[in-house]
């Protein structure tokens, strides 16, 4: 239970500091204004550090997934048990819910915030555009957490580090298209609280990250593993 618990507090945090830091700076896709540029930047930073944060708070606990994608790739390449997988998603969703709810409840009181987060197509993007973006970038993104935590492979106790440093690099790039999911939990919490468009376009950050992160165990598979 102790690991699942882990999972809950880690994707709250994540959550709750990624998103809230995006609410906070009025985080916006356009660029073509240093501020605004300066807001994506900020936003990458926070999802990456709380990532960092997490990995070696309760990394030794559950593993630090605190994404079902991660956790599906996990699944994928035999490194977690059916059952275990889907408890972790559960209460990774439970504590991506916990997150929201506190960051709503501190918008809710303060003039001139709105929102929590939510993942939507940006402006002059499709949502077929979108869904492709999630796919390409989380498969990059779990692909990096199958390589950096393979048990012979990987980088040991750098692999927190290494894991923050490409989400924070996958948010500077994706951002500007789907305000950076690859994370379903991550992407249902807000939606529920934000609803309109996040709602309505929610399936692109469910099906985009776990296709994502099929792609990725399979490459890994591919390339990774011992034959």
């Amino acid at each position: 239970m102790k690991k699942y618990l882990a999972e809950m507090v880690g994707t709250m945090v994540l959550v709750l500091m990624g998103c809230g830091v995006a609410v906070s700076l009025n985080c916006s896709s356009n660029c073509d204004d240093v501020a605004n540029a300066a807001t994506v930047i900020g936003t990458s930073l926070a999802f990456g550090l709380a990532v960092v944060a997490m990995a070696y708070t309760i990394g030794g606990v559950s593993g630090c997934h605190i994404n079902p994608a991660i956790t599906l790739g996990c699944l994928l390449t035999k490194r977690i048990s059916g059952k275990d997988a889907l408890m972790y998603m559960v209460f990774q969703v439970i504590g991506a819910f916990i997150g929201s709810a506190i960051l709503y409840a501190l918008t809710s009181n303060v003039e001139g915030l709105d929102g929590t987060g939510a993942n939507a197509c940006q402006e002059g993007v499709s949502v077929v555009g979108g869904l492709i973006a999630e796919i390409v970038f989380t498969c990059v993104f779990v692909l990096v957490v199958l390589g950096t935590t393979d048990s012979k492979k990987g980088a040991g106790n750098f692999a927190g580090l290494a894991i923050g440093l490409s989400l924070v690099l996958v948010h500077l790039v994706c951002i500007r298209y789907t305000g950076t999911s690859v994370n379903p939990a991550r992407s249902i919490a807000p939606a529920v609280f934000q609803g309109g468009v996040a709602l309505e376009q929610l399936w692109v950050f469910i099906v985009g990250p776990f296709v994502g992160a099929a792609i990725a165990a399979g490459i890994w598979k591919i390339i990774g593993e011992e034959k």
